[in-house]
């Protein structure tokens, strides 16, 4: 009896000594103060021998302070793959996410000269230099680029209760550095309360370092970040309707996968779809150096246009509209047009005017048709000074289009041309000849599309929204200017302002040589206008940038079917064929150089005043 009390005591005492060793355990893991001796939570990269820079730094934006925040470095819960372990481990090794580096605050990194050849080689992949991307930090510090009055407005938002925002960002084979720098970028400057989610979707890259390392990566950020690998190329524009598609945030922004954001990007871009529900905004795109990464800001006052061959492009804003904003150069522009690149927009609405043309292809075009589209169909387009983000514009595109990037381009401006711009188009096609004969596919859901929201007329966009496109509101011809004696039609050339235009052959393709005779009297082949050279008077005729909003006096020119003289309204002389050039010369109705017989004229058209 008393040898099985003994063995009773012994087991008593044995369970409460390891009950205090227990517990003594589970507090020492649990101090936040205490070290974790040598337990596995290495970094992967620890793990297979790569030096890890340092752990990733996201800005705490959801206490006032801003506090910096460090992520745990916690081991994952699955199983650790060795082979994808030591690929990011070698694409992590020599990149950094600590300050004080290369291209800090925005400034230009030089390669070392001896690695020149190896630059130039790398840079083929990406059109971009990827060796001073790789150079730069992953949290690159930038300045505070926003003006005083910006920064004031910012004290508002803070009161504001934002709508989430799903940030859309669609890749093909991009370069690792420049697409990480993008999500840290977004991550450390956008206040967490309004930063939903940022759904990647990757257009079939081919690189092995964006499909299982990128899939670990991200798991490393708090904000949720998902990753759709589409399983055949697809292009930009069914890319990002398939992010879009699983976007849970009330507000949808896009982004490229090659940016950096800046202080305060994020909430003048929400505020501004939050108070109207039909804004589509875009922020200012400054520049980052394809060369030297180097952050330049690009000007408060421009905004989007577009020129006959419809590509997009930047205008100085005109008088007009910096009088409706009271010339306060933090208010928003009203734009005519956006980049497309990088928008935010309400997510119901973005179904609602039509989200994206289907049957457009990969890249281009699609732009100009949400513009156009969300002006005609009741929305509203701006630029908003307050909200800037840097963009790696490359001279060229790295990649190919499935079945040319030409025939790509042509078939996306047609869709436009076709369903948006009326009897306008006929500036587009004299402009492209080319796409005349690309196939453009069915239009007319888009067109139903545009009679089910009661849209207005492309007349209508030229007249309210944008009076000084190149395209005129009112013209009397468009196409070549022949003339009949000699079968010769003026031609551009493919000449630059300043110089002269030549005549060749007439070809009835249009081209260099598509001309309109406007409403207001210029005689104009997109941006340029005919004008009297040096002289003035006796001399050869020059190419100048037509003016964006008052018509200058001397791009004025009058012309009479009946006697087919081109008269100049100031000079009162007339257009001559003088060799292969063209001159102003006393008028003579006998002379056969002086005659010219405008392509599809309108003896009965409207004629602005001038």
């Amino acid at each position: 009896m008393r040898v099985r009390v003994d063995v009773c005591r012994a087991v008593l005492v044995t369970s409460i000594v390891w009950f205090l060793v227990d517990v003594f355990v589970l507090f020492y893991f649990l101090d936040p103060g205490a070290t974790p001796k040598k337990a596995d939570v290495r970094t992967r990269g620890e793990r297979d021998g790569v030096e890890e820079a340092a752990p990733l730094r996201v800005l705490d934006r959801v206490d006032e302070h801003k506090e910096e925040r460090k992520r745990k470095d916690e081991p994952e819960s699955e199983p650790a793959d060795p082979r994808v372990d030591g690929l990011l481990g070698r694409l992590m090794k020599g990149l950094s996410f600590g300050s004080g580096g290369p291209g800090e605050m925005g400034r230009a990194v030089h390669n070392d000269p001896a690695k020149e050849a190896e630059r130039k080689e790398k840079f083929k992949l990406n059109q971009f230099n990827v060796m001073a991307s790789d150079a730069i930090s992953l949290n690159r510090t930038l300045p505070d680029y926003r003006s005083a009055r910006c920064r004031e407005m910012a004290t508002e938002y803070e009161k504001k209760r934002l709508p989430p925002t799903s940030i859309i960002i669609v890749f093909h084979n991009e370069a690792w550095s420049t697409l990480l720098r993008t999500l840290h970028s977004v991550v450390n400057r956008s206040p967490l309360t309004i930063l939903k989610e940022i759904i990647l979707v990757d257009d079939l890259s081919e690189r092995d370092y964006l499909r299982e390392p990128l899939d670990v990566y991200i798991k490393k950020f708090r904000v949720p970040v998902k990753l759709i690998h589409l399983d055949k190329r697809s292009g930009l524009i069914q890319a990002r309707l398939r992010g879009s598609s699983v976007a849970t945030g009330e507000i949808l922004l896009f982004l490229d996968a090659h940016v950096e954001v800046t202080e305060g990007w994020l909430e003048p871009l929400v505020v501004r779809v939050a108070e109207n529900r039909k804004r589509v905004v875009a922020p200012i795109i400054d520049v980052i150096s394809d060369e030297t990464f180097e952050y330049v800001t690009a000007s408060d006052t421009t905004w989007g246009g577009f020129n006959w061959h419809l590509n997009f492009r930047w205008y100085q804003v005109p008088p007009r509209e910096m009088e409706r904003r009271q010339q306060d150069r933090a208010s928003p522009i009203q734009t005519p047009t956006i980049a497309g690149g990088l928008f935010a927009i309400n997510r119901d609405y973005f179904y609602e005017l039509g989200s994206y043309d289907e049957g457009m292809e990969v890249w281009g075009g699609e732009n100009l048709e949400i513009s156009f589209r969300t002006w005609m169909c009741g929305g509203v387009l701006e630029i908003i000074p307050c909200s800037r983000v840097g963009h790696v514009f490359r001279k060229q595109t790295p990649y190919t289009f499935p079945g040319g990037t030409s025939r790509v381009i042509h078939h996306n401006a047609a869709r436009t041309a076709e369903v948006w711009m009326d009897d306008y188009k006929i500036f587009f096609y004299k402009m492209t000849p080319a796409a005349r004969n690309v196939e453009v596919g069915d239009v007319t859901g888009r067109r139903a599309l545009r009679q089910s929201l009661k849209c207005k007329s492309f007349k209508w966009y030229l007249e309210t929204i944008y009076p000084e496109a190149p395209v005129p509101v009112t013209y009397l011809s468009v196409g070549s200017i022949a003339n009949p004696n000699s079968r010769m039609c003026i031609d551009t050339m493919g000449r630059a302002a300043g110089e002269n235009p030549g005549v060749t052959a007439c070809h009835s393709m249009g081209g260099n040589q598509a001309w309109s005779l406007t409403g207001h009297g210029e005689l104009r082949a997109d941006e340029h206008c005919l004008s009297p050279g040096g002289s003035f008077s006796h001399g050869a005729v020059k190419l100048e940038k037509c003016a964006l909003t008052d018509v200058s006096p001397k791009h004025v020119w009058q012309y009479s079917p009946q006697t087919k003289l081109v008269i100049h309204h100031e000079t009162k002389e007339c257009l001559t064929l003088d060799g292969q050039q063209l001159i102003l010369k006393a008028c003579s109705p006998e002379s056969s150089q002086q005659l010219w017989i405008l392509e599809n004229y309108k003896a009965d058209a409207e004629r602005s005043e001038h």
